[in-house]
């Protein structure tokens, strides 16, 4: 069965005085700070996005197997260069997964979220150096 087309993104940013947005997309908002004081700095918010796009395929792929998963948590550090444009050169991303779910299964969401369903890190330049690991917590 074919899936139907995704629409396109659309979203208004404002800008609100400083280095201050505003952002609206369908339902959901975000406030952006370039300075980083009253919002995540896009660069964060970038971050935010990638730990959370893979955070939620894990979810769903370990939920969607059966797994008992109980909790899940995901660490960044992301490596930029120290000159413009600043963007990343390397990322590491942990995760601690909760539950009585084999190593196995674990990888294998992780390798299916950074190499089919992962729409943020695919969108990302692929010369950065994304490595990932994992630890599992006993329910």
């Amino acid at each position: 069965m074919a899936s139907s087309p995704t629409p396109p993104l659309t979203l208004d940013l404002t800008w609100q005085g400083g280095m201050r947005f505003t952002g609206t997309s369908g339902m959901a908002s975000i406030a952006l700070d370039g300075a980083g004081s009253s919002g995540p700095t896009p660069v964060q918010a970038l971050a935010f996005s990638l730990a959370a796009c893979m955070s939620i395929d894990l979810v769903h792929i370990l939920t969607k197997g059966r797994h008992a998963l109980k909790a899940l948590r995901a660490h960044l550090d992301g490596k930029r260069r120290d000159v413009e444009p600043k963007h990343f050169t390397a990322i590491r991303l942990h995760f601690t997964v909760t539950g009585d779910i084999p190593p196995d299964a674990v990888e294998r969401a992780i390798a299916l979220s950074r190499e089919k369903y992962c729409s943020v890190w695919l969108s990302l330049r692929q010369d950065i150096d994304l490595a990932t690991s994992f630890d599992i917590v006993p329910a």
